[in-house]
């Protein structure tokens, strides 16, 4: 493989925040497995994947009523790996991608698919992951999932020998982001990386036009209900300042309509 940069971790370990932060400030390129949820759904029904095809069969309410461990198995984590994976391989040569999601398993590095020197896991501690699930409002089928995604990936990472950033809050995104630059510091310096303020912009609005397509793709669902369009997302600033860690609140559609600022563009 292009040897990419992995953040695994289960959910509200911090992942995405601390991806994007790093592909922002080292003009690098974001890839959310989150963003690529459903067209994955929609690869696995085609393969015949009995688990995607019952999750598409229940209702929202029937499928959060599950006990963790079918929950687990319908959100297809084992299955997603090697979509990730296909995925990276299929991006750009440049620049260096930084690639999370909870389905990048620590069995990738024992397998010697990823490179345990540019791979890290974060694992929230059950306290922070608590307050976490609590803040995002998650119902509680989510929750369960979410809890059980955890010890998975956490006992997944002790057995294996994953290296392993364990979060419990009290070093705040920016610390957060200082600890995994210093575990990355050899591959970002020799990254290949955004060589203009034009490149740094494309690379934003690419990744804002991602969470478009993942809430498109939700909303298209038979069972899903609601305008896509009309959503309100978080979306990042592509005003191109590496420096810059503004985030806008914006429907959907407006999103897609036209780059999104904070500020002014240089």
């Amino acid at each position: 493989m292009k040897q990419p940069l992995w953040i695994g971790g289960p959910p509200a370990a911090g992942k995405t925040s601390v991806a994007i932060r790093l592909a922002r400030r080292h003009g690098l390129r974001w890839y959310g497995s989150d963003t690529r949820t459903w067209e994955h759904r929609d690869r696995a029904i085609a393969a015949g994947s009995e688990a995607a095809q019952r999750f598409e069969s229940l209702s929202p309410e029937e499928r959060w009523a599950k006990p963790p461990s079918e929950l687990v198995a319908l959100s297809l984590h084992r299955e997603r790996l090697q979509m990730i994976l296909d995925d990276v391989r299929a991006l750009p040569e440049r620049p260096l991608v930084v690639a999370e999601g909870t389905p990048v398993s620590p069995a990738a590095v024992a397998s010697g698919t990823i490179d345990a020197g540019r791979a890290l896991w974060l694992i929230p501690t059950r306290e922070l992951q608590e307050r976490r699930l609590l803040a995002s409002g998650v119902g509680a089928g989510q929750a369960r999932l979410y809890r059980a995604l955890r010890d998975l990936v956490e006992e997944e990472a002790t057995e294996l020998g994953a290296p392993v950033l364990h979060v419990d809050g009290a070093l705040g995104l920016d610390g957060v982001v200082a600890e995994v630059e210093a575990r990355f510091a050899h591959a970002l310096a020799i990254a290949p990386h955004a060589a203009t303020f034009e490149e740094r912009q494309a690379l934003l609005r690419e990744s804002n036009l991602s969470v478009v397509g993942q809430v498109r793709g939700y909303f298209a669902r038979p069972w899903a209900e609601g305008d896509a369009d009309l959503s309100v997302q978080e979306f990042q600033c592509e005003c191109g300042d590496p420096c810059c860690t503004e985030t806008v609140r914006l429907a959907v559609g407006d999103a897609a309509r036209a780059p999104v600022r904070a500020h002014a563009p240089r």
